[in-house]
């Protein structure tokens, strides 16, 4: 029986991308992994293929899994996706693990039986499922880091601290964060960008969650926020920042004038939205291109693409922040 890189992977317990890496390219594998790819692949006997390894049986199809298509924001990532890919003639398929882990990973590995790769979005199974899945196929996630797996993120710290010194130029001195799902990693990744800015602003921040990273968030998290005397409200996400508003509206809370809010991602309706939303734009279908080609270069093992990258976010001032009430 042939060994394969995947049975490399597998022994070693690491993605196959880094086995191809340990061999094409040393310097950019950390040297203990390195030994344990060479030792794994020792005793199975395998041998790398000269030059770039292109595989001979490719599908043409690449794969895409979303955690929720209710959310606009991971429409922007399929669009993106399918742009990317239309450009090297590659189909791509799509599910909706609609935030179910088990779901998820199901869908993962029958996925990875039909193409050549696949994209994760904002996935919800844990870094061992994740390594485990990547050691099988060729994984880019998006959204989401786990170490030694290839990688496209946005950068919410940055934003969330550009958000933070928005409203600490306005003079606001306490604010609420309305939170994302408890183990989500892009809600990890907001509040690493809060706090330490909100401490350097010298901004009280009251935190409150989790809630369901949808409308139905923003309504049951209005109230709280409201009890809690703040000036401000951050959201989770537009999503969110909707309900809020609908919320403050339905209890006469006049937005800005007596609260402002910022919502993070910047999807199509934000503009829109009575009164339009300040908010973090997420660069969704940048992401969408950026993991596809990452995921095309580790198929052809091209390594003049990063194959972890962080795409910059900005802050949108629009109409629902104020400087607060004397």
């Amino acid at each position: 029986m042939t060994v394969t890189i995947h049975d490399v992977a597998n022994l070693a317990k690491v993605s196959i991308s880094t086995v191809s890496r340990a061999f094409t390219t040393p310097d950019l594998v950390k040297p203990e992994t390195r030994n344990r790819i060479l030792a794994a692949a020792g005793e199975l006997g395998y041998q790398p293929t000269g030059g770039p390894r292109k595989p001979t049986n490719r599908t043409g199809h690449i794969g895409i899994i979303v955690s929720d298509l209710d959310n606009p924001f991971f429409t922007g990532v399929l669009n993106g996706v399918q742009a990317r890919a239309r450009q090297d003639d590659v189909a791509v398929l799509f599910a909706n693990s609609d935030q179910d882990p088990v779901v998820e990973e199901n869908l993962a590995r029958n996925m990875a039986k039909q193409v050549d790769g696949l994209v994760l979005c904002s996935p919800s199974m844990s870094d061992d499922q994740i390594r485990d899945l990547a050691r099988q196929t060729f994984v880019v996630l998006l959204n989401r880091e786990i170490e030694a797996i290839p990688s496209v993120v946005m950068d919410s710290p940055g934003g969330m601290h550009q958000a933070i010194q928005h409203l600490a130029a306005l003079g606001h001195k306490r604010c609420a964060f309305l939170g994302g799902p408890r183990n989500s990693w892009a809600n990890a990744a907001r509040l690493s960008g809060l706090r330490p800015a909100a401490e350097q602003h010298d901004i009280e921040v009251v935190e409150f969650g989790p809630f369901p990273p949808r409308f139905e968030g923003g309504l049951q998290g209005a109230d709280l926020a409201l009890a809690a005397g703040v000036t401000a409200i951050i959201t989770y996400n537009d999503l969110v920042a909707f309900g809020v508003l609908a919320r403050l509206n339905a209890r006469g809370v006049p937005v800005p004038d007596e609260i402002s809010l910022v919502g993070f991602d910047d999807l199509v309706f934000a503009a829109i939205s009575a009164p339009p939303l300040t908010t973090v734009a997420m660069p969704a279908e940048a992401a969408g291109r950026t993991a596809v080609n990452v995921l095309l270069a580790l198929l052809d093992d091209d390594h003049r693409v990063q194959i972890n990258q962080s795409l910059d976010t900005y802050l949108i001032v629009r109409a629902t922040t104020a400087p607060p009430r004397s």
